[in-house]
């Protein structure tokens, strides 16, 4: 819901108040009874409450197989050990077409 700041226009008291969207604005100073009006802020910003708001909530999730491999003791290679056993392979396959 929220947050109307309103202003007296006799005694200049500034107060706010937590109303919904639907309720009516207030009429009355809670301090001299007198006409008040309704002052428009640019507001604070937004609140989030509850789970789901913190980066730590979008961490990408670690590839599991990965981590699976790592936790049991397995090595796990790496990318550029991947791509010097790729380019062995070529260089055995072109020598035995050789043959």
């Amino acid at each position: 819901m929220p947050n109307y700041t309103y202003k007296c226009t006799v005694c200049g008291y500034e107060f706010n108040k937590i109303q919904s969207f639907s309720s009516e604005p207030l009429e009355k100073c809670p301090k001299c009874n007198k006409k008040v009006i309704r002052i428009i802020s640019g507001g604070t910003g937004v609140i989030f409450k509850g789970s789901g708001f913190y980066e730590n909530d979008y961490k990408k999730k670690t590839n599991s197989t990965n981590r699976d491999l790592k936790s049991s003791g397995k090595k796990v290679a790496t990318n550029s050990q991947i791509k010097k056993t790729k380019s062995k392979e070529k260089s055995i396959n072109n020598s035995k077409k050789g043959e």
